[in-house]
């Protein structure tokens, strides 16, 4: 595993995508908010959610710069959406959010490891 994103370019396409999901997460636009529900994720904890996306993002940025951090975020953003993906399937939620949201960002992010950082 390299100690810096090489390429980069991946990495702050991911980190963008990062903030832009934890902006949405702020106060849950309509389609994340009915996500939260579906999988019983509790209202009193969807303040989490910004703040881990906007770590994240954080992470993926000092990432650049900061030996094995972008790495390390990237790994934890796959543990993230496979949890996302057991979510879905405990709740029994076989529509948009798993098929397109959860397990299109795995992808996105898996990607990114391999391509930035393994190969």
């Amino acid at each position: 595993m390299s100690a810096f994103p090489d390429p980069i370019w991946p990495v702050i396409v991911l980190a963008i995508i990062s903030a832009g999901d934890a902006v949405l997460c702020l106060k849950p636009v309509a389609f994340i908010a009915q996500c939260f529900d579906n999988v019983g994720w509790p209202e009193r904890l969807w303040w989490v959610m910004p703040t881990l996306k906007f770590a994240a993002t954080a992470g993926l940025v000092a990432g650049i710069w900061i030996p094995y951090l972008g790495a390390i975020t990237t790994v934890a953003l796959v543990v993230y959406f496979v949890a996302a993906i057991g979510a879905h399937v405990r709740a029994r939620d076989f529509g948009r959010n798993l098929f397109v949201n959860a397990t299109g960002m795995l992808l996105i992010c898996v990607a990114v490891l391999l391509f930035s950082f393994i190969f």
